[in-house]
């Protein structure tokens, strides 16, 4: 194969461990047979570019060169259309698990092993840039599996890199499987703009992206109603959000607030009094929300 690109591509070179040809004036490849060529950028159309990502991966001299699983996830995402009934595919329900860090913060081969000494196996991480990209990971029904907030704190702890995860839905079927993967990325890098949260989940983004779906002036238009003169009330705001992360527990929110039990009870009549709004009810407490949302 690589003789036959050579008669398209004069500039193809092969890369060969130790030399120092992974240049940024070339397009890096790697074959199925993990041999990594190069092609000067120059001479590569968008068009070409696109035709040579169906049958090698793409490849960046920080990143660690792609396993035969990750080169099949990259086919199955990309290029399903080419693909027959007999070629490869998950045999287990899996999820893609968006995580991004601070740029330079870890090299993309330290953080993938890494994160394969935390799951204790070969984890695919398909790279969107050298900071951020997707692991892809199958379901284990009889293993109790690592947690991304358990993985957030070992990281931060041994390696000080400080690394958000958007965890996708678990996924059976291949339909759409190309669309799935672009809206997760789409909804990943604009999920974290309006939430302190270091690990969301999709069902978690879902009324953020409902309400960034509106237009502005509604936003604050349903943010001052629904708040009213508590809108800028940051404590009575803290409370109400704290109210929502222990899923309407008096008692816990009470704890984490560090207030006793009747005093927190008070101030939710308080609110419902001024707004008639009570937000110990699950519609009134739903609405609330997501008018906090909209004011951010």
């Amino acid at each position: 194969m690589i003789d036959q690109l050579k008669e398209i591509y004069a500039t193809l070179i092969v890369h060969t461990d130790g030399s120092d040809q992974l240049g940024e004036e070339y397009k890096w490849f790697a074959t199925d047979k993990e041999e990594i060529i190069g092609i000067r950028s120059d001479e590569l159309t968008s068009k070409d570019i696109s035709l040579l990502t169906t049958f090698l991966s793409p490849y960046h001299v920080k990143f660690p060169t792609p396993t035969l699983e990750e080169r099949n996830w990259r086919k199955l995402i990309f290029s399903a259309d080419l693909m027959e009934e007999k070629d490869w595919k998950p045999s287990k329900p899996f999820r893609f698990v968006y995580f991004s860090f601070n740029k330079n913060q870890i090299e993309p081969v330290l953080f993938k092993d890494a994160i394969e000494a935390l799951f204790d196996k070969g984890v695919p991480i398909l790279w969107e840039s050298e900071h951020e990209g997707f692991i892809i990971e199958q379901q284990m029904i009889e293993e109790e599996s690592i947690s991304y907030e358990q993985i957030i704190d070992i990281l931060m702890s041994d390696l000080y890199v400080k690394i958000t995860f958007f965890v996708g839905p678990y996924k059976k079927e291949m339909e759409d499987l190309t669309f799935h993967y672009h809206s997760l990325t789409n909804v990943a890098k604009r999920v974290f703009h309006y939430t302190t949260k270091s690990v969301l989940t999709y069902v978690e983004a879902i009324p953020f992206l409902l309400t960034k779906q509106a237009d502005e002036n509604l936003r604050l238009d349903i943010s001052k109603t629904i708040l009213q003169e508590y809108i800028d009330d940051e404590e009575t705001i803290h409370m109400m959000e704290t109210f929502f992360q222990c899923n309407l527990n008096l008692s816990e929110t009470a704890k984490v607030l560090h207030l006793h039990r009747n005093s927190l009870q008070y101030r939710l009549d308080r609110f419902f009094e001024k707004t008639g709004i009570d937000i110990r009810q699950f519609h009134h407490a739903m609405t609330v929300s997501l008018a906090l949302i909209a004011k951010k």
